[in-house]
């Protein structure tokens, strides 16, 4: 007689690929059938509800094609349901150029949308100790929002949906900052070039430079003309970054 983990095994790859996998012997395909709809209907309705966009802009054929290959094909590293819409972007990651030849932004509009889920359960709590809410921003140390993101698309995701299909890469990226605020909400705005250098130099401050210190590295950066143009303009942009709790204050 086969040993329950032969059975085990046989009955599990029949659930995820019942087209190939014959199903255990003396198990009555009543029961099989049950099984087989309940388990793939449970993980393509999570995986629904964790990606609307994107099951909103796919065709039903197309969605049931790819969450039928995830779960035919994806070898998953943890067992954790909240963890599956992390194994189905990579599940996509792996295989972009089958998504890829569905949408071309694919994989980006998934990571853009997981990202949300991942930051909303971030166990972490935004940090007080040591800061300052109203230190001022040019003369201190501007200190960000850790649970934060800085994001760049080829493709402006943010706007893709079932009336916007992008079938061509935009000649310029789509820059992205998205964060949790006091109140744990998930919020995303969109950064110019300039206002996406200043935050990666806020990212990348490890050694304390004051707000001026870094407008005037990017002044430098970009040769501009009148560095003070750029310093009273980013302390414009300083300022409403703490109004959004971008920034937290001072250090």
């Amino acid at each position: 007689m086969d040993s329950f983990t032969d059975i085990q095994y046989r009955f599990t790859r029949h659930i995820r690929d019942p087209d190939n996998a014959p199903a255990p012997e003396d198990i009555e395909e009543r029961r099989m059938a049950i099984y087989r709809d309940l388990l793939y209907r449970n993980v393509e309705s999570f995986l629904a509800n964790s990606f609307p966009v994107l099951r909103k802009v796919l065709k039903d054929d197309e969605w049931h094609s790819l969450v039928r290959d995830y779960f035919k094909n994806h070898q998953a590293r943890t067992p954790l349901f909240h963890r599956m819409p992390q194994e189905f972007l990579q599940y996509l990651q792996d295989a972009k150029e089958t998504a890829g030849s569905i949408y071309p932004f694919l994989v980006e509009l998934a990571h853009y949308e997981w990202v949300e889920l991942a930051l909303s359960l971030d166990t972490r709590e935004i940090r007080q100790d040591g800061i300052n809410p109203d230190g001022d921003l040019l003369s201190g140390v501007p200190v960000l929002n850790e649970l934060s993101w800085s994001l760049v698309y080829d493709y402006p995701v943010q706007r893709i949906g079932p009336n916007y299909l992008p079938e061509e890469k935009p000649a310029q990226p789509t820059c992205l900052f998205v964060y949790r605020d006091w109140q744990d909400k998930v919020r995303f705005i969109e950064l110019n070039p300039l206002a996406a250098r200043l935050v990666d130099c806020l990212k990348e401050n490890d050694r304390g430079k004051t707000g001026r210190e870094i407008l005037t590295e990017i002044a430098a950066e970009i040769a501009h003309p009148d560095p003070e143009a750029v310093i009273s303009g980013g302390a414009s942009v300083l300022e409403d970054m703490r109004e959004k709790q971008i920034i937290l204050g001072t250090g």
